[in-house]
């Protein structure tokens, strides 16, 4: 079914040609139509299949009637990141280009000026995240009794961020004749509750389990102390024929070191997560996009709000706390038919979380072991000769080198101290000393052949998915 055969109109099946796409997925057929008859929606479907377009382009057709008023936006979609609403930003840009409609985003890290003042001239679609509306609504530089529309995109992420309180104050502010739709890859109970009391009659979609694995993820779990993870990360960025990846870590300390880890040990990579400014987000992951870094350091503030085409690989440096967590992190791989591989690293104090994990996914992650490797490792007998450092395993996390000490004059020994001294003595004569006997250097090594590995073996490539 192409997507002329939704109801959308002429000129917006034109742009959505142009951007490339064809076929719609199944929730965006489910969902068009029905947004388009103005009926309100509870849309459950795993991340990357297509949600955002699903009321986007409704969205489009439906306001393109209509005026703009000053401080009344005429309707407003709510996300939970900055990351999130510059895509939704970014859909309404591409796919309304052939529509008079006029946009405004509002989340916070910028300033306020330049979004004050796209209120005053009228905006069609309001796109902000919980917080920054709030604290302009409180300052009285917007009104909400003219939007006839709403979207709570991501809902479930909502609720682990404590939006809800916000998201219900600013429901009891919209005309009650408003259409809202509700996206969420997960349907917690605290959501269905919201879900009653301000949806009226909707239809529900669900196109795919929210905790479903996607059939093009290949994901693992990786056996490791965690002393040795950050030996386990590199082993496997070099070895599994990584394009670009994204590692996710649970706290932002831990974003910052691991980050900096990987740059010492020459891996092209950079960070993201709640302690940065817009700006420094921004530019990172215009360098991720655009192929400067292939490695992106991120902590869940990015989890959910990142569509980046051609992530081959995800890497749970730690075990997310929360299993839904879990879930839309590896959906930042995999995407649009595209295959991935994702790998979580898991300690002994990882095992209740990851027990979790499998719990809501209803299917237990395979061990990552020998056989899934996707280079061919050389076997112990058949490696040359290393030296004794590199036989005892992988190095040591990277210590500073120690400073060197500053060589300090010697007192002068002489009484007058106050006569001049030349800057440098003269050269005294050298004394004829037998010449010391330097050891033969052991010859180099030849390299090892493409694809091969040449370094240590690690320990968990013996473990067996049936142990």
């Amino acid at each position: 079914m192409p997507f002329a055969d939704l109801g959308l109109s002429p000129k917006l099946v034109e742009a959505v040609d142009a951007s490339g796409y064809t076929v719609p997925t199944d929730i965006q057929r489910e969902a068009i139509p029905a947004v388009l008859a103005m009926k309100d929606i509870i849309g459950i479907a795993q991340t990357g299949t297509g949600k955002t377009a699903s009321f986007v382009l409704p969205m489009i057709d439906i306001l393109d009637h209509g005026r703009r008023r000053a401080l009344m936006p005429r309707s407003l979609i709510l996300e939970p990141t900055r990351e999130l609403a510059a895509q939704v930003a970014e859909n309404f840009v591409k796919y309304g280009k052939n529509h008079d409609l006029r946009m405004a985003l509002l989340i916070g890290g910028v300033q306020m000026g330049d979004q004050v003042k796209a209120l005053n001239e009228g905006v069609d679609v309001l796109i902000a995240t919980p917080g920054r509306l709030m604290d302009l609504f409180e300052r009285g530089k917007i009104l909400l009794n003219g939007c006839d529309l709403l979207v709570i995109d991501e809902a479930d992420r909502m609720l682990d961020m404590g939006f809800i309180p916000d998201i219900e104050f600013i429901c009891s502010k919209l005309p009650e004749s408003r259409q809202t739709m509700l996206f969420s890859a997960t349907m917690p109970p605290p959501i269905e509750k919201l879900a009653k009391k301000f949806l009226k009659s909707p239809k529900r979609i669900e196109v795919s389990r929210a905790a479903s694995n996607n059939v093009n993820i290949t994901a693992f779990k990786v056996k490791t102390d965690s002393r040795a993870k950050r030996d386990t990360l590199r082993w496997l960025l070099q070895n599994d024929l990584v394009e670009s990846a994204i590692v996710f870590a649970n706290r932002k300390t831990t974003v910052r070191e691991v980050n900096k880890s990987l740059q010492s040990h020459g891996f092209s990579s950079g960070e993201i997560h709640g302690d940065m400014d817009q700006a420094s987000r921004n530019r990172e992951l215009d360098r991720f996009k655009a192929g400067a870094i292939n490695i992106l350091v991120a902590s869940d503030v990015a989890a959910r709000g990142l569509d980046i085409k051609g992530v081959s690989h995800v890497f749970n440096f730690d075990t997310p706390w929360h299993p839904d967590d879990y879930v839309h992190r590896v959906g930042r791989t995999g995407r649009a038919g595209a295959k991935g591989r994702a790998f979580t690293l898991v300690a002994k104090e990882d095992a209740e979380a990851i027990e979790n994990i499998e719990k809501l996914t209803g299917s237990v992650i395979p061990l990552f072991g020998q056989k899934d490797v996707r280079v061919e490792l050389r076997q112990r007998e058949q490696a040359p000769e290393r030296d004794a450092r590199t036989e005892e395993g992988p190095e040591r996390p990277e210590q500073a080198p120690e400073p060197r000490r500053e060589r300090r004059p010697r007192p002068s020994s002489r009484r007058d101290d106050t006569r001049a001294r030349p800057e440098r003595e003269p050269p005294r004569p050298a004394q004829r000393s037998e010449p010391r006997r330097q050891e033969p250097r052991p010859a180099p090594e030849e390299p090892a052949a493409p694809g091969e590995w040449n370094g240590p073996r690690p320990d968990f490539l013996g473990l067996s998915a049936l142990d």
